[in-house]
């Protein structure tokens, strides 16, 4: 293990008790590590979290807290590190840190992998205990094997005939890839698989003891040659199951699909038989269209709120206690069940009957169609965006902005003079969106105020996003070399 600073200084002659270190705060369970101790303290300890800060950064004040909080929570387990980078440089260097605030974990001393979970309290906590201790769980008895199984989350378990196994030597090697994203044991008994059918080296995979069903089996057997690719899509091709419960940790795995959700008061520690009542329900449904590529899920309502009005238009009140269906596909096309939610689950058929049959409409989040248009700057909405900007006939400037944004207020006079001097122009519109009370179509992708595209005649498909400057004369420079015709200049406003 290298540690350089505590080599120097011993070379140096300065015992371990002269060794310099930080005055922690008796109030703080963060330790407060710099270029002196980094190297000896890290090591100390089999994993840790580090963050990297400057005391001016506001991310970093406001992490604070959230930091402080889950160290404690964590203490007895895994340590929580931080290193001011304003009075440390050199620690900082060696980790290229190069914004703040930069968290990363340590394991023996070393540098392991960046930390990219979640920046609250509860995630840091749930997020580092997945991390304490070693990546796969070492099973010796039935007991042990019923104890990691019976947990909130999938299990994945290996099974293998001895200590030396290969397998299970790749197996492991997986566990520490994965290690963030799911729970890993194994066990060098065959015997205690018997009960789940397993006779050789295999891979099991358990689904949450509160997700079991009729519909679908609790376990999932693997038992081909184990590589981090092939185990990778093992799991996460069966882990979710035909309906899992989505919540804000796995959205973004779950996202990348078409999917159903049926979001109502989904709360599996209080009242878990009436949250698989309605879950069987949609289970009941989806099994008939397991073939057409759609995924379904089970979301709790008050934790999507905001998501149901602001992207669904569903209110607060709407459906009772009844089920809201939604789906979302993966392009980002939206639709939603009308129709309330029948016990006997005829209504979500029809549903979906209907969508696969092209007969439901889609949602847009939309503001109204303005009474009049006739402005130099085309106010393009969500449900004119097909008409107005995928016009193959035109060229479209449009800008996608915020009422909020102080850039695209800026912005706005010197908009409103390039759509006055091309007001002639047959050919060409110049337009915008408001990007917050509207839906924006793919391919188009907005991350902040303003974003502005062209879209050329017959190529909607292709828009391409402008970089250029924010003044008329580039505007006017960028279109004359982009625009499919030339252009056609208002003279009595050209003042080139």
């Amino acid at each position: 293990m290298e540690r350089s600073t505590q080599k120097k200084m011993q070379a140096a002659g300065v015992g371990q008790s002269e060794w310099p270190t930080q005055d922690f705060a008796k109030t703080s369970d963060v330790l407060e590590l710099g270029d002196a101790d980094f190297d000896y303290i890290a090591a100390e300890h089999d994993t840790m979290l580090v963050e990297f800060f400057a005391p001016w950064c506001g991310h970093c004040q406001r992490l604070a807290p959230e930091y402080e909080t889950a160290a404690t929570q964590l203490k007895a387990k895994v340590p929580l590190a931080k290193v001011d980078c304003t009075v440390n440089s050199e620690t900082c260097g060696r980790f290229g840190v190069n914004g703040y605030p930069t968290l990363k974990i340590f394991r023996n001393g070393e540098e392991s992998s960046a930390y990219d979970g979640p920046r609250t309290a509860d995630g840091i906590v749930s997020y580092m205990s997945k991390q304490a201790g070693p990546s796969s769980t070492p099973l010796l008895s039935d007991e042990d094997l019923d104890a990691f199984i019976n947990n909130f989350d999938a299990s994945v378990v290996g099974f293998f005939s001895r200590p030396e196994s290969t397998q299970l030597a790749e197996f492991q090697k997986v566990s520490g890839a994965l290690r963030d994203s799911y729970r890993f044991s194994h066990t060098t008994d065959l015997g205690l698989g018997h009960q789940h059918g397993v006779e050789t080296e295999s891979v099991l995979l358990f689904r949450p003891p509160r997700l079991n069903s009729k519909f679908e089996d609790r376990v999932v057997k693997f038992t081909g040659s184990i590589s981090i690719s092939v185990l990778r899509s093992f799991i996460r091709d069966n882990v979710f199951g035909l309906c899992p419960h989505l919540t804000a940790e796995n959205r973004d795995n779950l996202r990348g699909r078409d999917l159903l959700v049926a979001y109502y008061d989904v709360d599996y520690l209080r009242n878990p038989k009436g949250t698989n009542y309605w879950r069987n329900r949609v289970m009941k449904v989806a099994v008939q269209f397991q073939s057409e590529g759609l995924s379904f899920a089970v979301a709790d309502r008050q934790e999507f709120q905001d998501e149901l009005e602001e992207e669904f238009g569903f209110g607060a009140s709407d459906g009772g206690e009844l089920p809201l269906v939604a789906i979302r596909t993966r392009e980002g096309h939206k639709y939603t069940m009308q129709e309330e939610f029948s016990r006997d689950g005829t209504s979500l058929q029809h549903f979906l009957e209907d969508f696969f049959a092209g007969r439901v409409k889609r949602h847009i989040k939309s503001e109204p169609v303005p009474q009049s248009n006739d402005g130099p700057v085309k106010v393009v909405v969500a449900e004119t965006f097909d008409d107005i900007v995928n016009d193959n006939e035109k060229d479209v400037l449009i800008e996608f902005y915020a009422p909020w944004c102080g850039h695209c207020k800026n912005l706005d006079p010197k908009y409103t003079e390039l759509g006055q001097k091309l007001s002639n122009d047959p050919n060409i519109v110049i337009a915008k969106m408001d990007a917050t009370a509207n839906d924006i179509p793919p391919p188009y992708d907005v991350q902040g105020f303003p974003s502005i595209y062209f879209a050329a005649a017959g190529q909607k498909d292709q828009p391409l996003r402008y970089e250029g400057g924010r003044e008329v004369n580039d505007f006017i420079s960028y279109l004359e070399k982009e625009a499919t015709n030339s252009l056609v200049l208002d003279n009595a406003r050209e003042d080139l």
